[in-house]
């Protein structure tokens, strides 16, 4: 949205996980969204990526999150709100979903969220 794309990190601690649960999410073909403003003064984006056995095995799971990791890469630099923790899950087709399908999955989750935040206080 701005100028110069916000910084990505990885989410990798349980505890920033559970963070995001707790926060509002969107549903969007292949994928769930999840996003936790962190209320702090840094615009870093963060992003964590998961897929439950209840998508199949570990390869199954490794390629949905692969696909999720690439998906995020292209997509978050354009559509992310700096100072956000983002947790992507994946949904059941997700490995064989069509990539531009994929794509637009996560674009529309990250604008449905970003669309129901409240404005901020100036």
């Amino acid at each position: 949205m701005s100028d110069a794309a916000p910084s990505i990190q990885r989410l990798k601690k349980r505890s920033e996980f559970l963070a995001c649960a707790q926060a509002p999410s969107c549903a969007k073909g292949a994928v769930v969204v999840q996003a936790r403003p962190r209320g702090d003064d840094d615009p870093t984006v963060r992003v964590g990526f998961t897929a439950t056995r209840r998508i199949g095995g570990a390869v199954q799971r490794n390629r949905a999150k692969r696909r999720m990791r690439e998906a995020a890469r292209a997509i978050l630099p354009d559509h992310a709100t700096p100072g956000v923790d983002y947790v992507i899950i994946a949904r059941g087709g997700v490995t064989t979903r069509p990539w531009s399908r994929l794509l637009d999955d996560v674009k529309s989750a990250l604008v449905r969220l970003a669309a129901d935040r409240p404005a901020p206080h100036i």
